[in-house]
Order: structure tokens, then sequence, then C-alpha cells
């Protein structure tokens, strides 16, 4: 690891901790003793989407969060939980331990962390997951809820 400030490529972990983004250690270059942070974060083994027409797709978590966010449009929701509710669900489904995992049970695993975070944004994720075709299919899901 180069230093930023003199680019010296010896420094000394002063603090290391467990982050969302991996594991941020703290450092102290040896040479100007200025500090400054790392993250290491593991590198994600491929997993592909089977879709509903069976096409094969890899799996882009920036495909999920537009559809969370989405889902969460306009509501009073921080963007820190939002984003902590993302990595919970790709690492549920990363927990599965499959390759290729069907868009359904993706689809599945986001509306139950949904339903538990807010009825609003569960609803509208599910209007357009479960295509609904009128108000009737609205009035249905909101009765099971």
């Amino acid at each position: 690891m180069n230093c930023p400030y003199c680019e010296h490529t010896k420094s000394s972990v002063t603090n290391k901790r467990d982050s969302p983004e991996g594991i941020r250690r703290r450092r102290e270059c040896l040479k100007c003793k200025k500090r400054f942070t790392t993250y290491e974060k593991l590198e994600k083994s491929d997993l592909y989407v089977i879709k509903k027409d069976g096409r094969r797709e890899k799996f882009e978590i920036k495909k999920l969060e537009v559809g969370v966010e989405r889902a969460f449009e306009k509501l009073a929701v921080p963007q820190e939980k939002i984003k902590k509710m993302i990595n919970e669900i790709e690492d549920q489904i990363r927990k599965l331990g499959k390759k290729e995992i069907k868009s359904s049970v993706i689809g599945e695993i986001v509306m139950k962390k949904l339903k538990k975070v807010d009825n609003i944004a569960y609803i509208r994720f599910a209007s357009v997951y479960r295509q609904f075709k009128d108000i009737n299919d609205f009035k249905q899901e909101i009765k099971q809820l």
C-alpha cells in the first residue's frame, strides 16, 4: 500500500474494524507519519439471474439498487437504511450458495424486506414485480398486509 501523500511503500496499521464497505484500516506512513484510511473488500463470485423468460443475466447490484430506491422514492426513509437493506438482500442471495438464481427468488426476498420496513414501498414494488393489472390487484395486496 503506497502512501497517498509521499508514495512510500511502508505503513503500519493503527486501527482495524469491520464496516459496510469491508474491512476499514487506519494506516500511518512510516516515512512522512501522515495517516490515511484503506478498505479491504471481498471480491464476490459471479452470480447469474435466470429471468422469467429463461434468459441468463449476470447479477448486477445496481439493478437491485434502482428497483429498491424507486420503491422508496419520496418516502421518509433514510438513505442509510435503504443501503443497509440492499446489502442485506445481496448477502441473503449469496448465502443461498448458488451460481444461478431465479429472478422470482430475488423478488420474494426483496418483498419480504420491504414489507418489514415500509408498507408503501412494499406495495409499489409488488405492483411492478407482480404486474398488477387493475385496482383490484392493489386492494387484494393491501388486504393481505
